[in-house]
């Protein structure tokens, strides 16, 4: 009777087991838990959190909240950058 550093082997080994195969199913949408930060701007900060939009999208969806996001940050900069309407001038008075 063969002891047990005598037994038959088969030759293959535990270690040699070819990997499980890929799956290719799509992956569902996961936030990627970037935090963001708010900026004490109250128009900037609403369209940093439109960016959470993107966490329940699936990949091919990001770009049109990107975009969305890009378009809104630059209105706020432009308008930043836009001059105030000058004052209103009284009218005269001409009471004699």
């Amino acid at each position: 009777m063969p002891g047990p550093d005598t037994a038959q082997h088969d030759g293959t080994d535990e270690t040699d087991a070819a990997p499980p195969a890929p799956s290719f199913d799509p992956v569902p949408p996961a936030p990627l838990g970037v935090p963001r930060t708010p900026t004490g701007h109250a128009g900037v900060d609403t369209r940093l959190e439109r960016l959470a939009d993107a966490d329940h999208l699936a990949a091919d969806g990001h770009t049109e909240v990107y975009e969305d996001v890009h378009r809104g940050l630059r209105d706020e900069l432009t308008a930043l950058d836009a001059r105030p309407a000058p004052a209103p001038t009284p009218a005269h008075d001409n009471r004699s």
